[in-house]
């Protein structure tokens, strides 16, 4: 018997879980040093990247346990908080470079990450429609009633 999340555990959706796991030991590894060594000089900036890594773990629980009830909403959530906010915080290193003196994970719409930040969370949110909960169920069922 397979697990409900099986199908984003393999292929791409595996790969994803993968660069999302990736991104939030980044994002924790950076923030931990930047706020642990240098706070005092950009708070702003070094709470950004906190609050980053805390998105990106809590989208990568989302994404490998979407298949469970509710997991799939916090994935949204996550992933589209994540996509505001690299936006956001994208847009604003560059109009207000002043607010960002120090570079968040985000900033300049994730320059230091080779721009991973900006992709990452369209391909996310392109597996979470393609891969609704259920969907495969639903699909097989009608294929079954069907003549």
């Amino acid at each position: 018997m397979s697990s409900p999340a099986r199908p984003r555990m393999t292929g791409i959706g595996r790969v994803l879980v993968i660069v999302y796991a990736i991104m939030a030991l980044a994002a924790t590894g950076r923030s931990f040093v930047q706020i642990a060594q240098r706070f005092d000089e950009a708070p702003l900036a070094y709470t950004l990247s906190a609050v980053s890594a805390v998105v990106y773990i809590v989208a990568t629980l989302a994404l490998v346990f979407a298949g469970r009830r509710g997991w799939y909403v916090v994935a949204w959530v996550a992933i589209g908080f994540e996509l505001v906010g690299v936006l956001v915080i994208g847009t604003l290193s560059l109009v207000m470079p002043e607010l960002f003196a120090h570079d968040t994970v985000w900033s300049w719409y994730g320059r230091g990450y080779v721009f991973i930040p900006l992709v990452l969370p369209f391909l996310g949110l392109w597996w979470l429609i393609t891969h609704r909960p259920g969907a495969r169920a639903a699909a097989a069922e009608h294929a079954a009633v069907a003549p």
